[in-house]
């Protein structure tokens, strides 16, 4: 197993000045995510610098750039207040202080090539290179626990690696990856503040939510049953390997006019359905070649969280810090979706559950979507993390774009999940990121080249 040998641990913090604090009550959207585990990700970059190189220049200009990026970031660099009683509510808390836990380390493995892959890795080996959040700290009434986390590795004269940990009751991907991309931009023109666009700096008025049906009390309501678990646990799945598919937009062309040419009437037939669709047959499908006995009358489910900033009234704007996602979920029989009807069928489910949940906004605040969540059966059910929308191969921090964006959230949860994102060489292509034991994930590549082959 790869070891990442620290070479400076240390605390980044907003540069003095500005609020002494920040406290932003966590909303409905926020809520659910409390009791889920952390957001994880890696980029990759290929970089052939020497070790002192890395820390004479590398390091004290990332520490610099990051402080004045969490100077409109605040929050991340506190934390979430949990009640200890049932009284009171979870909300987001920055004080002067508070500050990001950055890890600096070196690797002694030469294997950065094989990292930056497409073929099924080993899941383990992407875990020395992950952060993992501060221990929780109890305050009158309270516990706190760190929202972010961060870990530069050093491959020498090959690479680095840049790993994040954040907790998802914090923010969704659109707020980590506005964040990142700051970062990256402060970073590469050497701290210049004007270069940040609206798009990057965050929006913190939370009175713009409106709350009619008073979920953010339901929701909370239900969380506090969980056993909340605040410190950050990571588990290394042993068995698993992470693969990576490139659906390519000639590959989502032909799926497209393969699904019309049978369902002409089909509405909301994008390049997201078509993939998840593809992906959620070939996945069903692979558990039936490694020899898994299913009952064909088990149901199957597909969940997706989709962003709600633009479908609120009045809406919120896209640069609004929390979380504002709701799911929407499709099922169907096991036995509809193995057939030679599958792929159509899921196609069609997936976007009818989009347009019909997509524009109802009483939906979304009276929280039916949330308690559908709550019918899922989550063994069964494959999950999307990450979205086509974010672009973080976008993400130059001076040394081009990243070799390889890597969700490492995949691994944990009992269903499957998948991460999407915009491909790194071209427009319209799309990646997805999938981790599975290696005899599913053999089965898996088979049935999912052979079905493009035939296009």
């Amino acid at each position: 197993m790869a070891m990442a040998s620290v070479i400076e641990q240390c605390q980044v913090a907003p540069p003095p000045g500005g609020a002494a604090e920040l406290t932003l009550p966590l909303t409905y959207f926020d809520h659910m995510w409390l009791a889920f585990g952390r957001n994880r990700r890696i980029l990759f970059y290929k970089l052939p610098i020497s070790k002192p190189d890395f820390v004479q220049t590398i390091i004290p200009s990332l520490k610099h750039s990051l402080s004045l990026t969490l100077k409109h970031y605040k929050p991340l660099a506190g934390n979430i207040a949990c009640p200890l009683n049932s009284s009171g509510y979870p909300e987001l808390h920055y004080v002067t202080g508070d500050s990001v836990s950055v890890t600096f380390s070196e690797t002694d493995m030469d294997n950065f090539n094989y990292l930056i892959g497409n073929h099924p890795r080993n899941a383990k080996d992407f875990y020395p290179f992950i952060p993992i959040l501060a221990e929780p700290k109890d305050a009158p009434g309270v516990q706190l626990a760190p929202v972010l986390a961060i870990k530069v590795t050093l491959f020498p004269n090959l690479g680095i690696s840049v790993g994040f940990s954040n907790h998802h009751a914090a923010c969704d991907g659109n707020t980590i990856v506005r964040f990142t991309r700051a970062w990256a931009l402060l970073n590469k023109f050497g701290g210049d503040e004007q270069l940040l666009a609206n798009e990057f700096i965050p929006f913190y008025d939370r009175s713009i939510i409106k709350d009619p049906h008073e979920q953010g009390a339901a929701i909370w309501d239900v969380m506090k049953n969980f056993k909340l678990e605040m410190r950050d646990i990571i588990v290394t799945p042993l068995d698993k390997v992470r693969g990576t598919f490139i659906i390519g937009r000639d590959d989502i062309a032909k799926l497209k006019n393969l699904i019309l040419s049978r369902r002409p009437s089909l509405t909301h037939v994008t390049s997201f359905t078509i993939t998840c669709a593809y992906v959620w047959t070939c996945l069903i499908k692979s558990e039936a070649v490694i020899g898994e006995e299913i009952d064909e009358n088990v149901m199957e489910f597909f969940a997706c969280a989709a962003d709600c900033r633009a479908r609120l009234s009045p809406p919120l704007p896209p640069s609004y810090f929390g979380n504002c996602l709701v799911g929407y979920t499709a099922k169907a029989r096991h036995v509809d979706l193995v057939g030679k009807e599958g792929f159509t069928i899921a196609v069609k489910l997936i976007g009818e559950s989009i347009q019909k949940r997509m524009k109802d906004e009483e939906w979304i605040l009276n929280g039916n979507w949330f308690k559908e969540f709550y019918t899922l059966d989550m063994k069964r059910c494959l999950s999307i993390v990450g979205s086509p929308k974010f672009d973080l191969y976008a993400t130059d921090f001076g040394w081009g774009r990243p070799e390889k964006v890597e969700s490492v959230s995949t691994d944990s949860g009992e269903g499957a999940s998948i991460s999407l994102s915009k491909s790194k060489d071209s427009d319209g292509d799309l990646e997805v990121g999938l981790s599975l034991s290696k005899t599913r994930m053999n089965a898996f590549v088979a049935i999912f080249t052979h079905g493009l082959s035939f296009l």
